[in-house]
């Protein structure tokens, strides 16, 4: 089962977000389970494949930071703009300035956005590490997707197509190996160390051939 097939599953578009991914998941799981639709073979097989694409998902898409809300004002708080305003009212001739509370600070998105990239960034080594190659892809993509002006993440995601283009080589599939290193180049033209190391790759084509 790839990335499109597991979104498509849980009736997503591809690059999803973690909410989302989990709302879908337990809406369809709910309807789908086998203590809901006993005997019923279908709902069962249905349950299983949503759950495994669910899983596969939550590999690629990591959760999103928390924002953290602006706290309302209490009842009181509320009324003491109105009490300072009847009191401008019955002495016109002084002013009175009211304080505004002070607003709350986003949070930092560019160290949330840094956060995430480092993290995936660990999780990309350990499945290349592990030769999970379509999962590392999966990963890498929609990171790329989230980040497009990152440099850094352009150039770990053309590096994971290579490695794959690489491995394909070794397993035979040479047209799928072709495919997977163009993309590594198209991905990061410019990386003059990986184009070296796709030509060579393209003579093991080559000489294979």
């Amino acid at each position: 089962m790839d990335l499109g097939d597991c979104y498509r599953l849980l009736g997503l578009r591809s690059g999803a977000s973690f909410a989302d991914i989990k709302t879908s998941y337990r809406r369809l799981a709910q309807q789908y389970h086998p203590d809901i639709n006993p005997n019923d073979k279908k709902a069962k097989d249905k349950f299983i494949a949503l759950t495994e694409a669910y899983r596969l998902l939550l590999t690629v898409v990591p959760p999103e930071e928390t924002v953290p809300q602006p706290r309302q004002p209490s009842a009181s708080e509320r009324d003491i703009p109105k009490a300072k305003a009847t009191h401008r009212e019955k002495a016109p001739t002084t002013t009175v300035t009211t304080e505004k509370p002070p607003t709350p600070k986003p949070p930092n998105l560019v160290e949330i956005e840094q956060r995430l990239k480092w993290k995936t960034y660990e999780q990309l080594q350990r499945f290349l590490k592990e030769r999970r190659f379509p999962q590392a892809i999966a990963l890498a993509e929609a990171l790329a997707e989230r980040l497009p002006g990152d440099t850094e993440v352009r150039q770990w995601l053309a590096v994971a197509y290579q490695i794959w283009g690489r491995a394909l080589i070794t397993e035979n599939q040479l047209l799928k190996a072709r495919i997977y290193l163009k993309k590594a180049l198209k991905t990061d033209p410019s990386n003059k160390a990986l184009w070296l190391e796709v030509q060579r790759d393209f003579q093991r084509l080559e000489q294979i051939f």
